[in-house]
């Protein structure tokens, strides 16, 4: 992912977890907050208590993955952090993809298809 889509300063993470809406779900958690530019960027958190590296890793690769995949019915501008959760590393994509594209729904960054 190119740095211009990727949240990486810290002040930028505790500004979406102090003041984005959040949405919980069992595999994942996702914050969202309006950005003011064109595009959506996305921060990944995975915490060591989810495994070792690799399966830290795993989880980051994942939802990324995911992130990339919605853009194209995602609403633009906005800033999106994804929490990896317990199930995140292990559960299978379809059960995945389907609480992130509820938490999208829940959060109102699901973009109605213009005919």
């Amino acid at each position: 992912m190119k740095r211009s889509v990727t949240i990486k300063e810290n002040y930028e993470f505790r500004r979406l977890y102090a003041k984005g809406a959040s949405a919980v779900l069992p595999s994942v958690v996702v914050y969202c907050r309006k950005n003011g530019r064109a595009h959506n960027r996305l921060g990944v958190t995975v915490s060591t208590k989810l495994g070792h590296a690799v399966v830290r890793n795993r989880a980051r690769r994942r939802l990324r993955e995911l992130f990339r995949l919605s853009q194209n019915h995602m609403a633009q501008g906005w800033d999106v952090l994804l929490v990896a959760r317990g199930r995140t590393a292990r559960c299978p994509h379809s059960m995945l993809q389907r609480d992130y594209d509820r938490a999208l729904a829940q959060l109102g960054l699901v973009q109605e298809d213009k005919p």
